[in-house]
């Protein structure tokens, strides 16, 4: 006897991303969804706390997610539920990062890649809820990337480098060479300011010499690493080149600050992306 068609949840390309939700500001899941899901992929978020609006506005309300996270894990274990990508943003506490290693050890396979934006600090310092126990649980996260995207702080802090404001390039290149032996096969080194550019860093295991620049417009939006990264994320499923789909996640980012400087966005509300994700494909 014939069985029926067998069901499987597993017929789409999908990334779990785990971060925060916060309901106004365009930041962290609210970003992540829309562009991801635009670049053909599923997403599949998770949940680490659910915010009204992000901790840049005067006031919010925030829920802790980290005591239901696992019961939410174990119910996709339950649907064998299986990754093309598993990304983490924003992390929290000491318990997310545990939390975010014990999944990935439990959902990678030899086709799962991990994209690690490890979201620590900016401007030469770490946010505030970065302890330096935290910093070091991250230096542990990173050894299952494949892909990492940290801004020029977060690099600093990875590989207990000073920070400083002016950088020559084989400084930054050591730089990317000590985060790829703690693991990833691909790193960007992202938001290097080069007087009236911006630029990244590409390093992967073909090459490891080059910036990628744009012309820098505007002021530090939230949102914007969230938007970068994703695009990363989505295109590394779809097997775009590493040091392409920077450009192109840069080029993005731009466009995104553009439209919102002509509408007049205040920054607290992010990017106004949904005005131009068209252009993203």
């Amino acid at each position: 006897m014939c069985r029926d068609h067998e069901i499987s949840h597993n017929r789409q390309k999908k990334i779990a991303v785990i971060n925060d939700l916060s309901g106004f500001g365009r930041c962290s899941i609210a970003v992540s969804l829309p562009v991801i899901s635009k670049l053909k992929v599923q997403c599949c978020p998770l949940p680490t706390s659910v915010f009204s609006n992000h901790t840049g506005f005067e006031h919010y309300f925030f829920e802790d997610f980290t005591s239901k996270m696992p019961e939410f894990i174990d119910n996709w274990k339950k649907l064998d539920l299986r990754f093309s990508a598993i990304y983490s943003g924003f992390l929290g506490s000491e318990k997310q990062i545990d939390i975010v290693s014990d999944f990935i050890r439990s959902f990678r396979t030899e086709d799962t890649l991990v994209i690690i934006d490890p979201v620590m600090g900016d401007y030469g310092k770490p946010y505030s809820t970065y302890t330096s126990e935290m910093c070091s649980r991250m230096k542990q996260l990173v050894q299952y990337a494949d892909i990492l995207t940290p801004n020029l702080t977060e690099a600093c802090i990875l590989t207990d480098t000073p920070y400083k404001e002016k950088w020559r390039k084989k400084e930054i290149r050591q730089m990317a060479e000590t985060l790829m032996e703690q693991g990833p096969d691909r790193v960007v080194i992202t938001g290097i300011v080069q007087g009236g550019y911006i630029a990244n860093y590409v390093c992967d295991k073909k090459e490891c010499d080059h910036f990628l620049r744009t012309v820098r417009v505007g002021t530090q939006r939230s949102g914007t690493g969230d938007i970068f990264a994703s695009i990363i994320a989505a295109d590394a499923v779809n097997g775009v080149d590493f040091a392409v789909s920077v450009k192109k996640a840069s080029n993005f980012v731009k466009k995104c600050i553009q439209k919102s400087i002509e509408l007049d966005i205040p920054l607290t509300d992010g990017v106004a992306f949904e005005e131009v994700l068209d252009y993203l494909k």
